[in-house]
């Protein structure tokens, strides 16, 4: 089963948000958390949400962050300001980009850039939303390390490649792992790899999930995953990653110019995804950081043999 509205995902985990950016709610009984940080224009949804499902905010306790890109936490400047009791955790890496001005600058242009495109500015206002001005990261997470939540579990996986600073979050007692965009992002029935910093570790971060027992795939665009879905998305990801690499590889090889293997991968990618896919500015900037890793990583392959 594939779910992109909100609601329960299973009799522990509530997705929240909107099918473009998701973010869940983990009840482990007498705690809670929430994990990812979504887009700024998600929060009135997130908000009538929260009520719709009777959910105790004051029962949540953490925010857990995935990774430091724009469009996994843009809530978390409103989320501590509401909840002022919570604690914002992400990896190390994160910590340290999420105080960079630049980052904070760009991070706070594109929300901004949503808030416009979805027409939720009046609604953000009166909510008290204020501009993304940075996050201060209170716990650092790192591999292996294991959380409780209530009577849950949260087992912290460290999965560079899309970005350097993701991680997923396995949780045993319900077999779910959240993913972020660590394992792709759905495209309609297929998945496009997002390998935006490192194609090598992407793979390797690939295989290291699906080495756990998953039933639950939980990634945040276009929803989760259960049932046959749920158990074969990781498994279908890293088929997906070896073939988008070895299409890389081969326009490469025709072109012999990144730049036009980029237009080529990019245009690919636009025609497999459905109408709501990422913008095609976005799918060229990552195509773009693939197709980049894959050409210098050949030349220097080869300038070494």
């Amino acid at each position: 089963m594939i779910m992109k509205k909100a609601g329960r995902v299973t009799d522990r985990i509530t997705l929240l948000g909107r099918e473009e950016s998701t973010v869940y709610h983990v009840d482990g009984g007498n705690d809670a958390v929430l994990v990812g940080g979504g887009m700024i224009h998600t929060i009135p949804d997130i908000m009538e949400q929260i009520e719709k499902f009777g959910i105790d905010e004051k029962k949540i306790s953490r925010v857990l962050v995935l990774h430091s890109h724009f469009d996994h936490c843009g809530i978390v400047g409103f989320l501590k300001k509401r909840w002022p009791w919570i604690v914002i955790a992400a990896s190390q890496p994160a910590k340290e980009m999420l105080v960079k001005q630049k980052v904070i600058d760009n991070i706070n242009f594109m929300n901004q850039a949503a808030v416009k495109k979805f027409n939720v500015g009046r609604k953000l206002e009166m909510l008290r939303v204020d501009d993304f001005q940075g996050i201060t990261v209170e716990t650092v997470l790192s591999d292996g390390q294991k959380l409780m939540c209530g009577d849950l579990t949260l087992e912290i996986i460290a999965v560079p490649g899309h970005s350097p600073c993701s991680i997923a979050v396995y949780l045993p007692e319900e077999k779910a792992m959240f993913t972020s965009d660590a394992a792709g992002i759905a495209a309609g029935n297929a998945i496009f790899t997002a390998a935006n910093s490192d194609f090598d570790k992407y793979q390797q971060s690939l295989e290291k999930m699906a080495k756990r027992d998953v039933a639950v795939v939980l990634a945040e665009h276009y929803g989760a995953r259960t049932g046959d879905e749920g158990k074969m998305f990781l498994k279908q990801s890293i088929e997906a990653a070896k073939d988008y690499r070895r299409q890389i590889e081969a326009s490469l090889k025709k072109t012999g110019d990144p730049a036009a293997s980029t237009a080529e991968i990019t245009e690919m990618a636009m025609k497999m995804g459905p109408s709501e896919f990422l913008p095609e500015e976005i799918v060229t900037l990552i195509a773009s950081q693939m197709v980049n890793f894959i050409d210098k990583k050949q030349k220097s392959e080869s300038s070494n043999q």
